[in-house]
């Protein structure tokens, strides 16, 4: 099968992550799965063989199998028994690393509930492409996928994310970007952080920086076209008064060390740890 490393591979499933956009983002073990696997299964079996044919990878006499969003258990329950027959089973979806925002979840489930082998081939994946390049921190971000169309549902969807200690990450169409960046700015706040990034790892890749007023403003005079990512930093640690850090820190010294009360608040208030421990420890003594 081309000049892919071929052996026999272990019953099971083999989820595949393919490119996002540039057809040499797969990796070689990807394709050393797809060239020995028994059967495939894809989101989109036409770009599945594309795929194939643009690496050399023959498909043979092996079947290539479509499961997606709208399969129903029958499409499900005919993988789990090509798997039990002693087949291995590579999936992948259309795009990207399958799972995350696409179909799979349910055909892992079955799998590993039969009691059979479920791995992956790591690979591409446009969230975190789009982490990489946004300029937004990075030590913790939350996925929060598509946003409700209706606007009333959109803000309320992201109201109930604005609080995450983390970078948010959204999925979102170029016909909607406009609407949803300004529903942003009221319920984030217009100065807020942000990115914009499209059509990632393709010929017309584009990251937009700026508060999301800037972006905004920049969506109306050049609309967006392609696949797109938007990226909100985090919300801004609420500045406590000192009145606010000694009444926590009385209430975790209650049932947790010095070290342990300190540390905890400091991280619930985003204060300076050697000042709040220095606190911390003055409060244990007078308690004392």
């Amino acid at each position: 099968m081309g000049n892919h490393k071929t052996e026999k591979l272990q019953p099971g499933l083999y989820f595949v992550a393919t490119p996002i956009g540039s057809a040499r983002d797969i990796t070689l073990r990807a394709l050393d799965i797809l060239a020995s696997a028994d059967v495939i299964a894809a989101e989109d079996t036409r770009s599945m063989k594309r795929l194939l044919e643009i690496h050399g990878v023959l498909l043979g006499d092996r079947p290539v199998l479509s499961y997606h969003d709208h399969s129903g258990e029958k499409t499900r329950a005919k993988l789990v028994a090509h798997i039990a027959a002693g087949r291995s089973v590579a999936y992948a979806s259309e795009a990207g690393t399958p799972l995350i925002a696409d179909p799979g979840y349910h055909l892992s489930r079955a799998v590993a509930e039969a009691g059979h082998l479920v791995t992956s081939a790591p690979g591409p994946s446009a969230i975190i492409t789009a982490l990489t390049l946004a300029g937004l921190p990075t030590d913790a971000f939350f996925f929060a996928g598509f946003l409700p169309n209706a606007r009333n549902a959109r803000r309320k969807a992201m109201q109930a994310v604005a609080a995450v200690p983390g970078t948010l990450v959204f999925y979102e169409s170029p016909k909607r970007v406009g609407a949803m960046l300004a529903d942003a700015a009221e319920v984030y706040g217009p100065e807020r952080s942000g990115a914009v990034a499209r059509e990632l790892t393709k010929k017309f890749e584009e990251v937009r920086r700026g508060s999301l007023t800037d972006l905004v403003s920049s969506i109306q005079e050049a609309p967006p076209k392609g696949e797109i990512v938007v990226l909100i930093e985090r919300a801004p640690v609420k500045e406590a008064s000192p009145d606010e850090i000694e009444a926590a820190l009385r209430e975790a010294l209650k049932t947790l060390s010095v070290r342990d009360a300190s540390a905890e608040v400091a991280e619930a208030f985003g204060g300076h740890k050697r000042n709040i421990y220095q606190i911390a420890l003055q409060l244990k003594k007078d308690q004392e």
